[in-house]
């Protein structure tokens, strides 16, 4: 454990001058009575180590790269603050020769048609972040297949929104986020038909592996939207699990099969829910979970025999 004797501040519980800053935890703390002035202290030390002779080289760096960033979060920009390096206003004539830098500055780092694409690509990819409440691994992951994508010139000719649309629906599914098709398109504002259009375009070109969906991880989605109670959504769970055992949840749409199962817990469980409403919340239709339903009735009933 790395200790440093702070000697200038004096503690308040016993007047010692015997501070000591623990730099893994991060508290400042008496070395004679123990009292812990502060918690969570700043690490000042350097953010990477040197692998080189130099020690000296080990200097703090900024944020770290990113894929969702079309330069990679390498490029520097001219500081939007018209002062000079003592902290002076610019002048007339050197602010407007500044303006013109910006601006040409702005339209060089992405030059190329590719760049321009990627750029307005991943601009689309940030407002879905939001709209569809997605973390930043789905996001890297949807940045990464669409970079490879361009690779394979999958992007000529084809929508900017489509083909990002597609790469996202591909990210959920391969970190198992519980978005469907319809809530990508409706995000993006754009037909379903050609976001699976481009999705199996891109699963068959980049030869993506995606687990099988759970229908498990869109329970409680379906039951916070439909205000269902948590005493439902167990028994749901309960249900799938058993239905996973036996082999009947694969091939079936994982919102349908999991509309259905928190359709027979409000029955058992006696909560006054239609259909209508489960298939509302789940994006599915009636008829579907009437299908489901008749599947999972069959198998209830074996489980109590």
């Amino acid at each position: 454990m790395n200790n440093t004797v702070v000697a200038r501040q004096r503690c308040p519980s016993c007047g010692k001058s015997t501070m000591i800053t623990d730099e893994h935890s991060g508290e400042l703390f008496c070395g004679t009575c123990g009292f812990v002035i502060s918690e969570k202290l700043e690490d000042t030390g350097a953010e990477w180590r040197s692998f080189s002779r130099d020690e000296g080289d080990r200097s703090r760096v900024g944020a770290g790269t990113s894929l969702t960033m079309h330069d990679m979060g390498l490029s520097t920009i001219i500081d939007p603050a018209n002062k000079d390096s003592t902290g002076k206003p610019l002048s007339a004539t050197m602010k407007s020769s500044i303006e013109r830098l910006r601006t040409w500055d702005s339209r060089t780092q992405a030059h190329a048609s590719s760049d321009r694409n990627l750029r307005q690509a991943l601009n689309e990819l940030d407002k879905l972040k939001d709209k569809l409440a997605l973390t930043d691994a789905v996001i890297e992951k949807a940045a990464y297949i669409y970079r490879k994508a361009m690779e394979k010139k999958l992007v000529r000719g084809r929508s900017i929104h489509g083909l990002m649309a597609a790469c996202l629906y591909a990210a959920c599914r391969s970190t198992e986020t519980p978005r469907t098709l319809d809530d990508v398109a409706n995000g993006i504002n754009i037909r379903r038909k050609d976001v699976a259009r481009c999705y199996r375009l891109i699963f068959r070109e980049l030869e993506l592996k995606m687990p099988v969906a759970d229908p498990v991880k869109g329970v409680s989605r379906i039951a916070s939207t439909a205000g269902l109670s948590e005493k439902v959504k167990r028994r749901a769970v309960d249900i799938l699990n058993m239905a996973k055992k036996i082999g009947m949840v694969a091939g079936k749409d994982p919102m349908g099969i999991a509309a259905a199962a928190l359709y027979l817990a409000c029955i058992s469980n006696d909560e006054a829910k239609s259909q209508k409403e489960i298939s509302v919340a789940a994006g599915v239709t009636e008829v579907t979970i009437r299908n489901r339903c008749a599947g999972l009735r069959e198998m209830l009933k074996k489980e109590k025999l």
